[in-house]
């Protein structure tokens, strides 16, 4: 044991599920997210990975237990923050090498929130090559100048 009293046990984290939650991200969490030399590539190999790691039964109760974590959601804020880092990280090295990169809102809407979805809702694994399909939908769109942060009023 660690020497702490279980009352700041729960005052930090509540129950028992927002516990075990931060303890699954800290010990999820790779070193950084991929770099293949492009965003387009590095999106796509985070999204098969993310696919890889979630769509396990492991993945999939740790998804709904930080869902589910309590009227506050921390958890589960915690886990869009954390996605939203890696996202941004990605973005960074693509503008730092000269890329045209896609807004973080694009990315979120139209490559994580299906893939999410899937895990989530569906009982099948997400079918092969879902991460590179809509990873591929998501530059598309971009290429035409589509953007959602028009349509949101940015």
């Amino acid at each position: 044991m660690a020497g702490v009293a279980p009352s700041t046990v729960y005052r930090r984290w509540g129950d028992l599920n927002q516990l075990l939650a931060d303890v699954a991200v800290a010990r999820l969490r790779p070193e950084g997210p991929p770099d293949t030399g492009s965003v387009h590539g590095d999106l796509t190999a985070w999204a098969e990975q993310y696919i890889e790691e979630s769509a396990t039964p492991t993945g999939r109760a740790f998804l709904r237990d930080m869902v589910s974590g309590g009227p506050e959601c921390t958890s589960a804020w915690r886990g869009g923050e954390y996605a939203r880092e890696r996202i941004e990280m990605m973005l960074q090295r693509g503008r730092r090498r000269g890329e045209t990169v896609p807004d973080i809102e694009d990315i979120v809407d139209l490559l994580l929130a299906p893939i999410i979805y899937r895990i989530l809702f569906e009982p099948a694994v997400p079918p092969a090559g879902v991460a590179r399909r809509l990873a591929d939908r998501l530059f598309a769109r971009n290429a035409a100048g589509w953007s959602g942060q028009a349509a949101r009023g940015n």
